[in-house]
């Protein structure tokens, strides 16, 4: 599974690089904060996956990196091959980049 660092997420926002950011937590996570993906939580990401795409790379994120990792795996079941997960997930982003973020 390929991976990418909350640095590495950070360079393709600041040179708006055209990539999907999906983040696999409940929308009451998404809610308290979130990075501005679209959210498509863990048990709906093989049913809603028709908005995934597959035509350019995306990052998977979530809380740790433990769900989007599930999510990862059950797409590469489904054909994809563009998938990222985030280290660390959204907490690696806060401890990094947004101290005062808060995280459900």
């Amino acid at each position: 599974m390929k991976e990418i660092t909350v640095e590495e997420l950070k360079e393709k926002i600041d040179r708006n690089e055209d990539f999907q950011l999906i983040d696999v937590r409940e929308e009451f996570e998404y809610e308290t904060s979130n990075l501005k993906g679209e959210n498509i939580p863990l048990a709906q990401v093989l049913i809603e996956k028709d908005k995934i795409s597959k035509d350019k790379p995306v990052v998977v994120h979530c809380r740790s990196g433990k769900r989007s990792a599930q999510a990862i795996l059950m797409l590469e079941k489904e054909g994809y091959t563009n998938l990222s997960n985030l280290e660390g997930g959204i907490l690696a982003w806060r401890d990094t980049f947004e101290p005062d973020m808060e995280v459900y």
